[in-house]
């Protein structure tokens, strides 16, 4: 004759064969066969959904460090996504220049360009007098939110300078805005617009190539960090 589990736990204990031992065994298992209580299915719900949004947050915080890894980095994207707002600019392209000056790694350069967007003292001086700034010290330069406003002041003013044109605005934030005003000038001059493969400085050609393909990788890869 068969016995459920369940009976023949309750057998061996009732009639008193086998150890003391295998009670609360028995218990425990007659006991699982009661249905949950509401609530405590609930909770558990509650419980299994909050596991996983958190390996959800988990996995997309690592797809980002391997996108980082790949040679793509990003930091400070709240202080691009500020300045990229108040500057209306497209924070990609803010992202884009970084990249290129310095790979999110603000090193000073042997030129003395400090912070993220490498920018020269002697240019912040100039951008400060432009915007009304007073109380700006070299040392500012060091801290991202300084840093990238500076720079993205800047880039706002090349843009307004070549009316939108991004190529030519970061041109001249690599090979100043005096060379690129003559090369604009040189070409208008044979009937024809600046192009990329006209750049006479091949430094600053190869800049703005790495720049603009930089940013449309920072608009695929980075879209949500920078509300885009």
């Amino acid at each position: 004759m068969r016995y459920s589990t369940a009976e023949r736990d309750r057998s061996v204990y009732v009639s008193g064969r086998g150890s003391t031992a295998d009670a609360p065994r028995a218990r425990a298992r007659h006991r699982s066969s009661r249905p949950v209580h509401p609530v405590r299915a609930f909770v558990r719900m509650v419980l299994a959904f909050a596991v996983v949004a958190a390996l959800g947050i988990v996995i997309v915080s690592r797809i980002e460090h391997v996108s980082g890894n790949r040679g793509l980095p990003l930091s400070d994207a709240a202080v691009i996504r500020e300045q990229a707002s108040e500057k209306h600019l497209d924070p990609a392209l803010i992202a884009g220049v970084i990249y290129a000056e310095t790979k999110f790694d603000p090193r000073p350069s042997s030129a003395g360009a400090l912070g993220l967007m490498q920018i020269l003292p002697s240019t912040a001086q100039y951008i400060a007098h432009l915007s009304g700034g007073t109380a700006f010290t070299t040392g500012d330069l060091a801290t991202p939110k300084i840093n990238v406003a500076y720079g993205s002041w800047y880039l706002r003013y090349l843009l307004d300078h070549y009316e939108g044109n991004e190529m030519l605005a970061v041109a001249a934030y690599n090979g100043g805005l005096a060379n690129v005003d003559a090369w604009v000038a040189k070409a208008r001059e044979a009937g024809k617009t600046l192009s990329v493969s006209e750049i006479p400085f091949p430094e600053t050609q190869a800049y703005v190539q790495k720049v603009m393909r930089a940013q449309a990788e920072y608009r695929a890869v980075y879209s949500r960090q920078l509300g885009l």
